[in-house]
């Protein structure tokens, strides 16, 4: 991952998977966690930006989460 800008820990996304794992014994590799960080922060930027942009179209100084909510059905279709 790069090193600017924020980013999943590891510990979090691995987590996150083994949340939805059905069977306990599943394991996820660190390339694996990683490559899972770097897409959970492509979608968070694409949301913000999508939300920035909803916002602006609906000439509203700042984002808030009624934005948010009008994108995301958007973000769950294209990812």
């Amino acid at each position: 991952m790069e090193g600017t800008g924020a980013c999943f820990r590891k510990e979090l996304v691995s987590k996150l998977l083994h949340l939805h794992f059905k069977d306990d014994k599943t394991r996820v590799s660190g390339d694996a966690l990683l490559l899972t960080a770097e897409l959970l922060k492509v979608f968070v930027v694409e949301a913000a930006i999508r939300s920035i942009r909803q916002a602006q179209a609906e000439d509203l100084p700042c984002v808030d989460v009624d934005q948010l909510e009008k994108v995301l059905p958007q973000l769950l279709l294209d990812f």
